[in-house]
């Protein structure tokens, strides 16, 4: 009787062991692929309601979507590096090459958010130019005293009376940006930081005229747009290729490219791989029996961070690819310059 015991209750404690499967359909946020898979039946009665982390870029149905969910008071970096190394070719096959790179630093800061729009302080904290050509180096740095030399002193000028300055942007939440204000006391601190490099009145008008002209609403509205809304509204897949196309040229004959593919989506990181560029163009002028040929082509590879939880940039690292030539002919000799210029443009480089 005590054996027929023992085995009885072995019997259970294995039926009790055995839990129910079953098979359902999911899509792999690695690769993007729907695969099956065996999960077991949970027991509704013991089920402990968790609340779920609301993600900024959300999958439903293996489609993600780019929204922003700032946390009030907080202050999220996009400092922008951009380095260039370009090197020209002459017709006698020397070359010359030469370095510069380019450092804006801000920071944005959560103020409010209410009815879905974000009111953010952006802060322009500091802004560094480096030079390095034929053996000489330069640098111009905010965070340094004014340069020695008369040429340098202009552009450590007007970069210090950039920074330093606050401006206010309303976005929504699914970032776009409204409206972005606070610019004139910019230009005055501008105005006034130049004042003793530009003393005719004239050629300080014309150079104010040419500094909003690259510094007010339309162009920070355009670049911010680029650099944190990258998933298009109506969502993309894994794998999904999507194009942005602007205009390379004030004319709008040359159009720059660019492709988005959504590769992975894995620990909070959604990252994004990026291509493109300009296809080769040439154009080819007789003109007094001497033959001008031209030719250019851009190309862009690279990647982008964005952070799940806040749809707020991690990091960027694109490089760009410039080459053009130019040809000239008479029937009897020929001459051929040749440039190229390598540029690496990383947002929030890694300290």
């Amino acid at each position: 009787m005590k054996k027929f015991t023992a085995i009885a209750l072995l019997s259970i404690a294995l039926i009790s062991c055995k839990k129910e499967t079953k098979t359902v359909t999911k899509v792999d946020p690695t690769t993007g692929k729907t695969v099956s898979v065996e999960v077991p039946v949970v027991d509704s009665t013991k089920i402990v309601e968790q609340p779920a982390e609301t993600m900024a870029i959300k999958d439903s149905s293996g489609v993600y979507k780019q929204t922003f969910k700032l946390e009030k008071g907080k202050t999220y970096p996009l400092t922008t590096f951009q380095k260039d190394v370009q090197t020209m070719t002459a017709p006698d096959g020397k070359t010359q090459s030469g370095t510069s790179e380019t450092t804006d630093e801000m920071t944005f800061t959560v103020n409010n958010f209410d009815k879905g729009i974000y009111d953010i302080t952006i802060d322009l904290l500091g802004k560094k130019n480096s030079q390095n050509a034929n053996g000489k180096s330069i640098v111009v740095d905010t965070k340094l005293a004014e340069p020695k030399e008369d040429q340098l002193k202009m552009m450590w000028k007007v970069n210090k009376g950039l920074v330093g300055n606050k401006l206010n942007m309303k976005m929504t939440e699914t970032g776009k940006v409204i409206s972005i204000t606070g610019f004139e006391p910019v230009y005055t601190k501008v105005a006034s930081s130049v004042g003793s490099v530009i003393k005719d009145a004239k050629q300080k008008e014309n150079f104010l005229k040419s500094f909003k002209g690259s510094f007010n609403e339309k162009v920070l509205k355009d670049q911010f747009t680029k650099n944190l809304n990258l998933i298009p509204a109506k969502g993309a897949k894994i794998g999904e290729k999507w194009t942005q196309t602007e205009n390379a040229t004030p004319d709008g004959k040359i159009k720059l490219s660019t492709n988005y593919t959504i590769k992975s989506v894995d620990n909070g990181v959604v990252n994004i791989g990026v291509s493109g560029g300009i296809p080769r163009k040439s154009d080819k002028k007789t003109q007094e029996g001497v033959t001008r040929s031209m030719s250019s082509e851009l190309t862009q590879n690279g990647t982008i961070a964005l952070d799940q939880k806040t749809g707020w940039v991690k990091n960027q690292n694109i490089a760009v690819k410039t080459s053009q030539s130019e040809t000239l002919s008479d029937g009897k000799q020929t001459q051929t310059m040749k440039s190229v210029s390598n540029s690496t443009v990383i947002v929030n480089p890694a300290k």
